[in-house]
């Protein structure tokens, strides 16, 4: 099933202004609030929809990806949230801050659910080379990642045996501690992530003698990375829940990919076109030759034309890159020159003295400047 616009999502225009999105995101979180509609499936897809639509447009940089590629411009930047990677206590933790404080309170709804902080790895950023042939069809790559992953003999808590825990003395298991201030106002009152646990709720009486308490370790990991055809330079994809992993449990960081263009060659891209630079002798160009082409899938013949002119630019159809999003396939452009010798035998002067007495060989202006408008609405065709 085709995901929605994010944009249709959250109900804001293209050119919406961030301060606009995080209202609008608010918004949509109140109206789907599962505590506003509990035991409806529906409103509970709804709230992670939205959150799945800020998780991108909230982002500077996952926004314009989107705005140029689509969804497949973000693969695996929304965190799962739309498709069930993450629970809603994941989003609560997430996006808490955008209300002020914990989830569990805002705007007078409460299931007694007391929120904690979920711990998630760091990302990791990799650079993946492909070369037009990649590009032009889709490739699966496999690559190693050195990363941190659970500590397999404590299951990624940290302590020995993995029961060795009490409750933290500083929020008795909460995760988190409010504090009132006095102000001018008034008074104050504050929830922050306990400094003591870092919002665990839990502290190690017996650290694990593999990872030291920390619940993670290096190792490296083969993993396998399905790029879809069109991918441009600079781009960059996400597959998620493969970066390090969180510190005693949570949920692991994402993997960014970003794709960088082996270079061709002898084909140059354009957005979804390939440009091809042929250069062919006087001769050639004058009495027409057939010419091996180069394309991304291999050689394909062409027939120079008698008289054919520098600069004109022959299109073959379709024999570009397809555009990532599915709207078919960009052209190869062949761009014609005339290669003209520098060195002459006192032979080859002679004859080519010759030719330059006949009319064939005399420009004319009138008839230049009509095969010049022609070749120029023939590459904008």
């Amino acid at each position: 099933m085709a995901k929605r616009d994010y944009y249709e999502i959250l109900d804001v225009k293209r050119n919406a202004t961030q301060a606009e999105i995080k209202s609008a995101y608010r918004k949509k979180a109140l109206q789907y609030h599962p505590d506003k509609n509990p035991g409806d499936p529906t409103a509970e897809e709804k709230f992670k929809e939205a959150a799945e639509a800020y998780e991108v447009l909230g982002n500077e940089q996952k926004r314009a990806r989107y705005d140029q590629y689509g969804h497949a411009g973000v693969q695996g930047d929304a965190g799962g949230f739309g498709g069930g990677g993450m629970t809603v206590e994941d989003i609560f933790s997430h996006f808490g801050d955008i209300f002020g404080g914990s989830f569990g309170g805002f705007s007078g709804f409460s299931s007694g659910r007391r929120t904690r902080r979920v711990n998630k790895g760091s990302n990791l950023r990799v650079k993946v080379k492909l070369s037009l042939k990649d590009i032009a069809a889709g490739v699966e790559k496999k690559i190693k990642v050195t990363k941190y992953v659970a500590c397999k003999v404590c299951d990624g808590t940290g302590a020995q045996n993995g029961t060795a825990f009490s409750e933290c003395p500083t929020c008795h298991g909460a995760g988190q501690v409010t504090r009132i201030s006095n102000t001018f106002l008034g008074q104050m009152q504050s929830t922050t992530t306990c400094p003591s646990c870092g919002g665990e709720g839990k502290s190690i009486t017996s650290k694990c003698a593999s990872c030291y308490g920390e619940g993670i370790i290096k190792e490296t990991e083969v993993v396998k990375l399905n790029i879809p055809a069109g991918v441009a330079e600079g781009m960059q994809m996400s597959v998620s829940g493969k970066g390090n992993a969180a510190r005693r449990g949570g949920v692991n960081g994402d993997l960014l990919v970003v794709i960088e263009e082996d270079k061709h060659p002898e084909l140059i891209r354009d957005g979804n076109d390939l440009i091809y630079y042929l250069y062919l002798s006087f001769p050639e160009a004058a009495l027409g030759v057939p010419v091996e082409i180069p394309t991304v899938d291999g050689k394909v013949k062409i027939k120079i034309e008698p008289g054919t002119q520098p600069g004109k630019i022959l299109r073959l159809r379709g024999k570009g890159l397809p555009d990532i999003n599915g709207y078919g396939k960009g052209d190869l452009l062949v761009n014609i020159n005339v290669w003209v010798p520098k060195n002459l035998s006192g032979e080859e002067q002679q004859a080519i003295g010759k030719l330059r007495d006949s009319s064939n060989f005399t420009p004319d202006p009138s008839r230049e400047d009509k095969n010049f408008f022609e070749r120029m609405k023939s590459y904008f065709e």
